[in-house]
Formats: C-alpha cells, structure tokens, sequence
C-alpha cells in the first residue's frame, strides 16, 4: 500500500508503528455552525481511507477533533446571547447528524478541545521547561520557532521568507521575541471563556488543541495525520512543532491532506454567494450523492462543485444502486438454488473486479479509478444475469458490489419502504414534539424519516415532504 507523503512530497510503501494497526488524527471542524461542504470532503475521504484500512485487516484507532472553543464560537454566542458551550454542543450534535447521512463512520474517539485544557497545560509547561516556550507579563505563552530546527519541513518554507499575520501568529505584541513566535496560551477578554492555568485566567492557542489531543489518545507518535490542505501552514507546520519538542519523537509518519473544494470553479465563499452546507445539500439531494460525487476524484486533486456535476453523480450512483435492486429482484424470483458449472466460473471471474479496485486503493487512494472498478463490475453483472440465474449465483455477485460499495462508504441495500400514512402520521407526531418544546425528539423523528429517503420542508404552509 503506497501514500502519497506530504512530508517527503512522494509516495511511500505504509509500515504501521505497530504491526497491523493504524493510529490516524484526522482535524475536525470548528463547530460555530453547520459544517459546509468543504469541510465534508475531508470527512468523506479519510473516513474511505480508514474504510479502506479495515477492508485489509487493520485494526484503526481514528481520532477526529471538535474545536469546541474559538473566536468564531465566541462571537456566535454573543450574537445570541447564549453561550459558547451551547453553541459548540449544538453545533456538534448537528454535525455528527450530517456525518451520518454523508454514512461517516464515528471516530474511535471524538475529542472536544475544552474537555482536554489540563493536558494542554501540561505540555505547555513542558515546553517552557524545555525552552521551546516563554512567558510575557500579560501571561500569553508564545512558542520560540525558530528554536526548533527543522521548522518549515512539512510545508517546505523557509522562515526567513515567510511573512507574518497568519492565524497562528496570533496577538503581535512588544513582549514577543519574534513575529513568527505563536501563541499557546492568551489571556482572557471579557466575556470569553476562560480556564484557571499556572500564567493567566485565558485559554489554549488553536494549534495546541490538536498536538494534546493526538498526544492522548493515539500516543506520542502516530501512523498517519490527515486534513485539508489549508491546514499544512501553519496549524501541521506548528503541531510538528510543539510535538516533536515536548516529546522527543518523530510527531507522525506519514501526512496526507485532501485537495481544495471549488464551486463552479471559483472559491467557496460567502461574499461570492456560492457557500453550501452539507445540510442544505441534503434537501436536494440523498448525501450519498455527495459522498460519490467527493470519491470521483482523486482526494489529492482540486475539486470543482457544480450543479450538473451533482447531477451526473446522481445518474452514476442510480446506475450502480440499480444493479443491487435488479440483483435483489432476480434472488427473490429465483427459479433455482445452486450454481451452475458456467455460473460458478462466472462469479470466480467477478473477482477479478476486486483486485482491480484494491489495486486502486492501494495506489494512495485512488478511488476515482475504483469507482470505475465499480462500474466494469456493474457491466458485468448486467451481461450475465437474467430470469434464469440461480439464487445462488446473484447473491454471490451482490456480495462483491456490496463489499466494495462498502469500502466506499455507499450504501447499496435499498431503503425501507414507507407508507405515506405513515409518513404523514410521523409528521404529526415531529409537530407534537416542537409544540412540546421537544426538540431532540423533532429531530429524532425527521432523521428517521430521512434514514428512510424522506425529506421534510417547513413552509410557511406547514410541512411538506418527498422522497429523495
């Protein structure tokens, strides 16, 4: 199995620490509001690596943060007069909602970076014990850069020729002993959260969150470390940093980071209008779709996001989800049990669909061509099935779509069906629950409702619905 290496800018054989195990960080959102589809395309990708991983027998420890506590959040929380606990925790409980639908598996563990201040205490400390970090009197701690050596080797920057002002630099202040020191501790502001530390009443800088979080629950080295590519400067560039230094060891083995996201060839952003979350996807789309349309490309390539771009995913997907129906449809009105001598052959050659697709994962990921795999083994089974192939023979062929349509995280079994009175009733009872203030509940009923191809729409009319 061959990873592309973002340290070594080329692809290396994988060799876990531990024999068949993987320990894998990916960096999660911050959670201020409903995760857009920028931040789904890493989620979908190393969630197919780790699918991956399993798929060949290794047992993965995946770790995936929230930044529970940010400006961002802060300042939702002041336009709300609520708190940044409650918008983070909402903001989580809808994330891990769209995660779902998007078939995301849950991590092994999903830290938050509030629950974690006293780890990042204490590698503060033995940063400042060690020297790699120092203390002013407003009781900011900043990280000494240029102290440790091999700064700029995952991004490959030189640090004479960086400029200052990114996020990592953080407060530029008199007290700081150079502007590429960042910070990894501030004092508090009035009206922020803030924890009790040895320096200051304040809280933890952003790039020491993910340093302690790895630190504890995959340990001091760890097989791989993932996100997007906007995050290998500064936020990897400084976790190297502040890991390597407190703990004395390679941080990670191998880097990956998945390609930027654009819409309709230009860069998502709100001034340009064209910002989508994932959950507004959803009204249009099954998230499937979303996940098949991420996996076309190869995740290391930019990746443009267009309406009739969605459309064609869609068209792909139904072709494969009609085959598994079709195959469902021949098992059940099968005229015989057993394989014949031509089918057995026949379901033997299938298998060579496997290898073509593993050959692909194993090629750094490449699920665009896996997913092409995918599509010869459709063919196939579209040439070689009728109203006369045995029960036997078609579920060995829905075996192997499935099998890999589960590596990519496609759900191929179809949906329960649903009666509309059924639906219709379920509404009724959504409603009782938002007149009773229950809204857990509310979103309890419409996720099942959703688990089932149902999507809901408020109107001013009152609720609508279709089937996805």
């Amino acid at each position: 199995m061959k990873i592309y290496n973002t340290l070594t800018r080329k692809k290396e054989e994988f060799v876990p620490i531990e024999e068949g195990k993987v320990r894998m960080y990916v960096c999660g959102p911050t959670v201020y509001n409903y995760i857009h589809i920028g931040n789904a395309r890493p989620m979908i990708v190393f969630d197919t690596v780790r699918r991956y991983m399993e798929y060949v027998g290794y047992d993965v420890n995946y770790v995936s943060n929230f930044t529970d506590v940010d400006d961002k959040i802060i300042k939702k929380a002041i336009e709300e007069n609520s708190t940044a606990q409650e918008v983070s925790q909402r903001f989580i409980a809808e994330c891990k909602k769209d995660m779902a639908d998007m078939n995301v598996k849950p991590a092994t563990t999903h830290p938050q970076a509030t629950q974690e201040i006293q780890g990042m205490i204490d590698m503060i400390s033995t940063l400042i014990d060690k020297g790699y970090a120092y203390v002013v009197s407003d009781g900011t701690v900043y990280y000494r850069t240029r102290k440790f050596e091999s700064y700029g080797k995952l991004s490959h920057k030189n640090l004479d020729d960086l400029e200052a002002g990114h996020r990592s630099i953080g407060v530029v202040g008199d007290e700081k002993e150079d502007d590429f020191d960042f910070v990894l501790w501030k004092p508090k502001k009035d009206g922020e959260p803030y924890w009790e530390s040895p320096w200051c009443q304040g809280r933890p800088g952003w790039h020491i969150e993910c340093s302690v979080m790895s630190k504890r629950y995959l340990g001091d080295e760890i097989d791989i470390h993932a996100g997007g590519e906007d995050l290998i400067f500064p936020h990897h560039e400084n976790e190297i940093a502040q890991s390597e230094a407190a703990n004395g060891v390679t941080f990670s083995r191998y880097w990956m980071h998945n390609g930027f996201l654009n819409i309709d060839n230009k860069k998502m952003s709100k001034s340009l209008g064209n910002f989508f979350t994932v959950r507004e996807i959803g009204e249009k789309y099954d998230l499937q779709v979303l996940r098949f349309f991420m996996l076309q490309a190869h995740y290391r390539s930019p990746l443009n996001f267009s309406a009739e771009l969605m459309e064609a995913a869609k068209n792909g997907l139904d072709r494969i989800l009609t085959a598994a129906s079709h195959l469902k449809f021949l098992e059940e009105n099968a005229k015989t049990e057993e394989l014949s001598g031509d089918e057995k052959e026949k379901l033997q050659e299938s298998e060579k669909f496997i290898q073509k697709f593993k050959d692909a994962m194993e090629d750094d990921f490449n699920t665009a061509d896996a997913i092409s795999a995918v599509f010869e083994l459709v063919k196939y089974i579209n040439q070689n099935t009728n109203e006369d192939s045995s029960k036997e023979y078609v579920e060995g062929l829905y075996d192997v779509l499935e099998q890999l349509c589960d590596v990519l995280g496609i759900i191929v079994a179809p949906k329960e069906e649903i009666l509309d009175a059924e639906i219709e009733e379920m509404i009724q009872a959504r409603q009782q629950a938002r007149k009773e203030k229950n809204f857990a509940k509310a979103d309890e009923i419409r996720d099942a409702l959703l688990a089932k191809g149902i999507v809901l729409e408020d109107t001013r009319e009152g609720v609508k619905w279709k089937r996805a």
